[in-house]
């Protein structure tokens, strides 16, 4: 059967799974778990790779990744066949760890992002084998953190602060894509929001402002949980001055 080729993500974007050949197990203590995180660390900052969240299962591994320079397959064929021949090594065994090809799901928008997101990190609440905010292999305690590999950084703008992350990741939900549902976070809302807070009818009107004006103006947008990327589209103010205001 001819292989069928990875469908491309436009948005960059990639939910990916790793899976134990035949359902078996691929971390058998936690010195297998820490070695593969120093793997991710080390091959998708090699590779230009971003790593947006991660959990680690007994048998299966989920990814949220960006590829901006499509080197996806360079990352996960390291990631995979080094861990592969470091565990044969160690627990003396031969023949395939993983299931042949890795699953690659692109994510084509920021909502989708927010829902695979959320589902990655609630695997193991979802699986009964711990709460999310207990799980040791997970990035759950990464968000928001500059300093840790994992970046946070676009979901911190779509989802807000810690706590706001926390109750989106715990909120009860019924269709497949929540977020804007869950926050109101589309832009026809952010809209609105800028012609009650700031009594204007268009997000172009703000670059009209004096500096003081326009600063205090995308502070009130902030508070209000309007997005830096909203802000930036619908005002036309570069992303670097929203975020110095």
């Amino acid at each position: 059967m001819p292989v069928v080729p990875r469908q491309i993500s436009e948005f960059g974007y990639y939910h990916l799974i790793l899976r134990g050949n035949g359902k078996q197990i691929i971390f058998e203590e936690d010195a297998d778990y820490i070695h593969f995180l120093n793997n991710l660390k080390q091959y998708s900052a090699e590779n230009k790779i971003f790593i947006n969240a991660y959990c680690l299962m007994e048998n299966h591994v989920h990814l949220l990744v960006c590829d901006p320079e499509r080197n996806l397959s360079l990352f996960m064929k390291r990631l995979a066949g080094n861990y592969a021949i470091w565990f044969n090594r160690k627990y003396q065994r031969t023949g395939h760890l993983f299931e042949r090809r890795y699953t690659s799901i692109p994510i084509e928008s920021e909502s989708r992002l927010c829902t695979v997101f959320r589902y990655i990190l609630n695997n193991p609440r979802d699986g009964g084998v711990a709460p999310a905010e207990e799980y040791r292999w997970s990035s759950y305690n990464k968000y928001g953190k500059p300093l840790s590999f994992v970046d946070t950084k676009v979901l911190v703008e779509l989802l807000g602060s810690f706590e706001e992350y926390k109750a989106y990741l715990n909120a009860k939900y019924e269709d497949e894509d929540p977020v804007f549902q869950y926050r109101n976070h589309d832009d026809e809302w952010a809209k609105e929001v800028m012609r009650k807070t700031l009594n204007i009818e268009t997000g172009s009107e703000v670059r009209s402002f004096d500096r003081k004006t326009r600063n205090e103006a995308i502070r009130k947008l902030r508070e209000k949980d309007v997005s830096v990327r909203q802000i930036e589209r619908l005002t036309g103010i570069s992303k670097s001055t929203i975020q110095r205001a």
